[in-house]
């Protein structure tokens, strides 16, 4: 290690010199929840019982206008290098190699790095879906769940990067709980080994993305609570919206010729005669038909009502080392709740009981309507129901309101320039002798207080095709490539039910205008220093 600094030199790298520690920087515990709907966890409307999300709510703040990418790899790359993904190869970008298998620049660098500089101790817990690994990207210690196809026996899983065997399905092994259990012994080992020291968890949980896989003892908790059907309880949780001034929209209708956005006609086969690919109006289904869904609704919150009891285990850990006072805690999701049907894994038996290892169900576009309460559409399309998420931020030392809402828009973009300045740094200007371009987020922590501002110059979206623009309150958006700019007005329609692209043509142009110029910004970038795609 004695040569680190004459070769940093020598390549014309700058050293960044890691921070002594100090106590009056946070903890940072980051919570991500996967295809979890905006309106699914109480504090945002939804009857799923999340009283430990809900405590955080009550003593932190809620954002009720916080978007990510509609889609989970490009979320986690926006969220922990603060730049749209396509400007960093992680979501596509025509004629380049990019996606879910592209590669990121050497100077889009993972937010742990960063706040190791700063003396943080990182560990990561639960999903990756980011280019490299956990422990080459800043993190000490990781689990990494690599198998999204099984809740119980899962196949590929790696702890500190190494490869874990594969788990039975006959263990007492269920994935939320795993997750939380490493993210545990990793605080356990912190406040013994590093005391003053500031932690970073990275918690992000594969739940409630399908398959709908859940304990018994959890699905039991809502058996036969969704048969009123998702249009009833739709409207029920936008009124409670409305009564918690989370909403000001009107409900958005369901589509009710929308499905899934990737047709598997034969996986649909497989689930039998009861599933549906369509949001049909709950009153023309059949008995079986309202017995099967509401079942299939009942796993997805038995999925939800787990993830919160998990967190509470993880936030319980923090109580004990007496460092809540202290940790800022943030809870989010990658996309909003999904459409998708398809069987997948170790495929479905539909002579087993629902929710158990043996099945591969799907949430389906019925109830994603209802998780996406009261926005239109889903994952994968950028209309609000598929970008929009709960953004709830907990801190008692550095935030002193109480359950408040911030109406202030933001984008996950957001998050690393927020824990940059908590952290006491700021993102170097330049990394591995490379100029790092300027990033497109702001720092949220002025409007930690009551009458803090940040203002967006606009916030970009594209996504397999789908593309939207916000600038203030003006949205244009576009359901794939060929499709035409629909435009509205989203102080007063974030439900998208009034198209004025007919009537504003000048507003269309203007802002595609700009989305365009964005476009060409982070396709440059995306190009620069590209590795070569293998010929074929």
């Amino acid at each position: 290690m004695r040569y680190a600094l004459p070769l940093l030199f020598l390549f014309g790298i700058a050293p960044i010199q890691a921070e002594p520690p100090n106590l009056s920087r946070p903890n940072i515990l980051l919570i991500v929840a996967d295809d979890m709907g905006f309106s699914d966890p109480g504090c945002f409307g939804g009857e799923i019982s999340t009283p430990n999300l809900d405590q955080l709510a009550k003593n932190g703040l809620r954002f009720t206008q916080f978007y990510n990418t509609a889609r989970c790899w490009p979320s986690r790359a926006a969220l922990l290098t603060g730049y749209y993904a396509q400007s960093i190869r992680r979501d596509t970008v025509p004629g380049v190699k990019s996606g879910v298998q592209g590669v990121r620049p050497n100077w889009a660098q993972l937010l742990p790095i960063y706040l190791k500089q700063r003396g943080y101790h990182n560990y990561h817990s639960g999903k990756w879906h980011i280019d490299g690994s956990p422990l080459k990207n800043g993190f000490e210690h990781s689990y990494s769940l690599n198998d999204h196809d099984r809740y119980f026996g899962p196949r590929l899983h790696t702890e500190d990067d190494k490869p874990l065997p594969a788990v039975a399905n006959n263990t007492p092994y269920y994935a939320t709980t795993a997750i939380a259990d490493h993210a545990i012994k990793c605080l356990k080992n912190h406040s013994k080994d590093y005391v003053g020291q500031p932690f970073f968890e990275y918690l992000a949980f594969t739940s409630p993305h399908f398959p709908l896989q859940a304990l018994p003892e959890d699905i039991a908790r809502y058996k036969g609570k969704y048969l009123p059907g998702w249009d009833q309880l739709r409207r029920e949780r936008w009124q409670r919206l409305t009564d918690l001034k989370i909403s000001n929209t009107d409900l958005s209708n369901v589509e009710r010729d929308l499905g899934p956005p990737y047709p598997y006609p034969a996986d649909l086969k497989k689930l039998g005669p009861n599933e549906v690919n369509l949001p049909v109006e709950w009153d023309k289904l059949t008995v079986e038909q309202k017995e099967f869904q509401a079942n299939k609704m009942a796993i997805h919150a038995a999925m939800v009502n787990r993830l919160d009891q998990e967190i509470g285990r993880v936030i319980a850990q923090i109580k004990s080392m007496d460092q809540l006072e202290n940790t800022l805690i943030l809870f989010l999701s990658d996309n909003g709740a999904s459409a998708e049907m398809m069987v997948r894994g170790d495929g479905h038996d539909p002579q087993a009981p629902m929710g158990s290892a043996k099945t591969f169900l799907s949430l389906g576009p019925g109830w994603s309507s209802l998780a996406n309460t009261p926005f239109r559409r889903h994952k994968t399309w950028v209309h609000e129901g598929g970008i929009s998420t709960p953004l709830i931020v907990h801190w008692p030392r550095g935030i002193s309101a109480h359950g408040e809402l911030r109406q202030t828009p933001g984008h996950l973009v957001d998050i690393l320039p927020t824990l940059l300045e908590v952290a006491g740094g700021k993102r170097p200007e330049v990394i591995e002798g490379q100029a790092v371009p300027p990033a497109p987020g702001k720092s949220l922590v002025p409007v930690f207080a009551k009458e803090g501002t940040v203002s967006h110059d606009s916030l970009w979206w594209m996504h397999e095709g789908n593309r939207a623009l916000r600038v203030g309150d003006w949205k244009i958006v576009a359901a794939g490539e060929k499709s035409d700019w629909e435009l509205y007005d989203l102080s007063v329609d974030r439900a998208e039910a009034h198209n004025l692209a007919t009537a504003q043509p000048q507003k269309v142009a203007e802002l595609a205008e700009i989305w365009k110029k964005q476009f060409d910004e982070y396709a440059t970038l995306a190009r620069k220093d590209a590795p070569r795609s293998p010929k074929k």
